[in-house]
């Protein structure tokens, strides 16, 4: 027999496996799996591989075949990273579905799906070459200082030898001595998670008789501190199955000589116990009865997951659609099913998770990116094993392991903070979680008060069920919405300060009379957006990113939203060198500010993207105005989702304007949502509220809408709007993005991206346009939109041919450099 013949017979018999490795590359590579291991390798499980010259990455498992890959050799495995999968097929199965949808790689699935502590990836260390002299080399000063740190130390990382050089870049030096075979490289890969281990102390088994404790209580009789460590033994060993070490030291204040004592003599023993970061809190669970609106809910949603996999729940604010979530998700967990509830902000999750708690105890558990790279693993495996049924987060919660998926809740369906928007995949978590919850057999809930045109467009259709509920719980009305006319209290200056109508003042006045509290809803954070020059209209803008700098009073900086650029307040114009520099516009920090000054009486909070940055930031905001903490609530559309608090009377929307007339097909449609969903905060328990909105275009057909509260009238309008012109849901969208440092480089690339695309889409492509803001971090933007028929049989086609044409794009040695983002029914 050959040896051609030998090796083709061998890898025929061989056992392969697809390996999706955490690159930002296109497939998957196949495997050699040893023979050790063929019988028990599961798709799903990680393991260790080689890709490149010398990296080593872990990677999942797709799938295990007989077949040998082509074009080139496969590499073994190098080692088993889990004796279990840590995915199941249909998580992987979902994987290769948003992969495919949303135009991505695989690998950015990867990267995005799995906690950053399971994804490992070979870290280099230097170490000197077993052979080396260092009298038969020359080598110069910096040359030296490696030699000589690597001789204290057996292994250094590059992060450590940078900072011994105090170089960034020491790859020249590393290459020199690796030619002088000083030095040899090498890739270690270690586990990122670790167990947190407590140290605990028990009592010695010779001593656990009474004869041989009472023996040691005479021993110690004149030991103080040894005695009094003693005796809390005795006592908590009967109050508890593990004493923390932590715990002695607390409660008799020795020192840890004492407890050394103790152990050297044989008393106590220590030994490490395996806790887990996030502990299930034991709670018996509350019982409570849907009123008769809420029964009717139940019902037909029960009644249509007979024939309908998807349920829009269209409730209005404070109509008690929780409770029916509740009720849905017990019937769930009874049949031994997991329930994922998805919110739309981490800000949600706390108050959310407290109120489930009080009906489901140590069964509900929150996972969103606020938690430590080791707490979501931890929350990943007891999923994994079951041991949680439901789990309550934001978007990424949706790739969690699942075992028997039985229900998906989304609340708040019509929210943009549902869409991811960079990295890639750019998925959208209401769509996704609809396929995830089809390829589990579970069904899902949609639910809002203000549904995306889309989803009410599906419900209208029939491809949803519809559930409306159009009453508020307990029969409470809705707030009265009041329409405050900023251009006619101008006209007759009767405007408070700058942004208030008195109308508003004079209600916030009557709230903190009655002692209630009041939210303050203004969609921009910081001071002021602009800052400007009086003389020559100077207006300091980002070094990075075409867009004005925002002044933000709390640290006296101009930072760019985008990119985190910042500088200081300036003193003086950099054009003219004028001192008079006059902020225009305003923010939450601001508004947080003149407030101050027209109720100093009044309590303030803020509720912002700069004020809830620390891991508890916005529960404790959250939890102190629930306690009445704080008079008044200024806030971003955090406000807006789905809080309940008691006390609210008043909620004023500062400036509907600025939601209404911005450059997007869905301005209107956002602008209604977020002021009725924010509008909906007030008077939710015991009495009608108040909902005052400020605007200067008191006729314009969107704010009457909002004032009638008429969804519906909203829906026809806007449905009518986005037919006309070809919007979703008539078509789908799918936006590129072409970036590049050069403006001329991505304005040509866009144009020929665009006479490429044009075979496939003909007169359905709009632009290149510059975008409403053109240059991020130095890349200046150029946007293509491709409209596609909503009912296109060919559409996984299409997007076959627009990767097609981005790759040959980028083959072109001009272009090559061009960076194109490819996002699938953007928001």
């Amino acid at each position: 027999m050959t040896d051609d013949l030998a090796i083709q017979l061998e890898d025929a018999l061989a056992t392969f496996a697809e390996v999706v490795l955490p690159l930002h590359i296109q497939r998957t590579y196949t495997y050699r799996i040893p023979l050790a291991f063929e019988k028990t390798v599961q798709p799903g499980m990680r393991v260790a591989v080689q890709f490149g010259a010398k990296k080593i990455y872990s990677g999942i498992i797709q799938t295990v075949h007989h077949r040998p890959p082509t074009g080139y050799e496969a590499k073994y495995i190098l080692s088993f990273i889990d004796d279990a999968p840590i995915l199941g097929p249909q998580q992987l199965k979902f994987w290769d579905w948003v992969a495919s949808y949303y135009c991505a790689y695989l690998g950015d699935v990867m990267q995005l799906a799995l906690p950053a502590a399971l994804k490992l990836e070979s870290e280099t260390t230097v170490c000197l070459a077993e052979d080396f002299e260092e009298l038969a080399v020359e080598l110069d000063d910096r040359e030296y200082l490696i030699i000589e740190a690597l001789q204290l130390r057996k292994a250094l990382r590059i992060q450590e030898i940078e900072a011994i050089l105090q170089l960034k870049n020491t790859l020249p030096f590393l290459k020199s001595l690796v030619s002088k075979s000083a030095i040899v490289l090498k890739e270690n890969l270690e586990e990122k998670y670790k167990e947190k281990k407590i140290t605990c102390i028990r009592i010695a088994e010779q001593y656990k008789t009474e004869a041989a404790m009472q023996d040691v209580f005479t021993r110690l009789e004149k030991k103080e501190k040894q005695l009094a460590v003693w005796m809390c033994c005795f006592q908590l060993q009967q109050q508890m199955q593990h004493i923390p070490k932590k715990t002695i030291l607390q409660k008799t204040g020795v020192s840890e000589a004492s407890l050394q004592t103790m152990y050297k003599h044989g008393y106590l023993e220590t030994y490490q116990l395996t806790i887990d970061r996030i502990q299930l809190e034991s709670m018996p669970p509350q019982e409570f009865t849907l009123n008769e609106i809420q029964t009717v809910a139940f019902n037909n949603i029960e009644a249509l997951f007979q024939i309908k996999d998807v349920v829009l729940l269209h409730g209005i604010t404070s109509s008690g659609k929780t409770h029916v979530y509740v009720k849905l998700i017990e019937a769930q967990i009874k049949a031994g099913k997991q329930v994922l509830m998805l919110l739309p902000e981490i800000a949600l999750t706390a108050q959310i998770i407290q109120r489930l708690k009080k009906y489901f105890g140590n069964t509900c558990m929150a996972f969103h990116s606020k938690f430590s790279d080791a707490e979501r693993v931890e929350i990943w495996n007891k999923v994994n094993k079951k041991e949680v049924q439901l789990i309550i987060g934001a978007r990424s919660a949706l790739f969690l392991p699942f075992q028997d998926l039985g229900l998906v809740i989304v609340d708040e369906e019509h929210e943009s903070s549902y869409k991811q928007q960079d990295p890639a995949p750019r998925y959208h978590a209401r769509e996704s979680a609809i396929v995830l919850a089809k390829m589990m057999g579970a069904k899902v809930i949609l639910g809002s008060a203000t549904p995306s045109v889309e989803s009410y467009t599906n419900a209208l259709n029939g491809k949803y069920g519809l559930v409306e509920m159009h009453q508020r719980f307990g029969e409470i009305p809705q707030p009265e919405m009041i329409l405050a006319n900023l251009a006619e209290e101008g006209r007759t200056k009767t405007l408070v300060g700058n942004y208030f109508s008195s109308t508003l003042v004079n209600a916030i006045q009557t709230a903190l009379n009655n002692q209630e509290q009041i939210i303050l809803f203004q969609n921009r954070r910081g001071y002021a957006p602009i800052l400007e020059c009086e003389t020559c209209k100077w207006i300091p803008k980002c070094i990075n990113c075409d867009i004005s700098l925002t002044y933000h009073k709390y640290n006296q900086s101009l930072s760019c939203h985008y990119c985190g650029y910042q500088i200081q307040h300036p003193s003086n114009c950099h054009a003219c060198n004028s001192s008079f520099l006059n902020l225009k516009g305003f923010g939450t920090e601001k508004l947080e500010d003149e407030i101050g000054i027209l109720f100093p009486e009044a309590r303030i909070a803020r509720l912002d993207f700069d004020t809830t940055r620390t891991k508890h930031g916005h529960e404790k905001i959250i939890q102190d105005f629930e306690a009445h903490a704080a008079d008044i609530l200024i806030g971003t559309q955090m406000l807006s989702k789905g809080l309940d608090f008691e006390k609210v009377s008043l909620v004023g929307v500062v400036n509907a304007d600025q939601l209404l007339f911005f450059p997007d097909f869905r301005a209107h449609e956002r602008a209604f949502q977020l002021i009725a969903q924010v509008a909906g905060r007030a008077g939710r328990k015991h009495k009608q509220g108040k909902v005052i909105v400020q605007t200067a275009n008191p006729t314009y057909p969107i704010i009457q809408y909002i004032l009638n509260s008429d969804y519906k009238g909203l829906y026809a309008y806007d449905l009518l709007e986005r037919k006309k012109f070809g919007y979703p849901p008539e078509k789908r969208i799918i936006k590129l993005s072409i970036k590049h440092k050069d403006l001329k480089i991505a304005k040509e690339a866009s144009w020929q991206l665009k006479l490429q695309l044009g075979t496939l889409f003909k007169d359905q492509i709009l632009g290149p346009e510059a975008p409403f803001v053109s240059k991020i971090r130095n890349y200046y933007i150029r946007e293509i939109l491709l409209k596609i028929d909503r009912d296109n049989k060919q559409l996984a086609y299409l997007k076959q041919g627009i990767l097609f044409h981005i790759q040959q794009l980028n083959k072109h040695p001009h272009y090559k450099s061009v960076w194109v983002s490819i996002d699938v029914d953007p928001v």
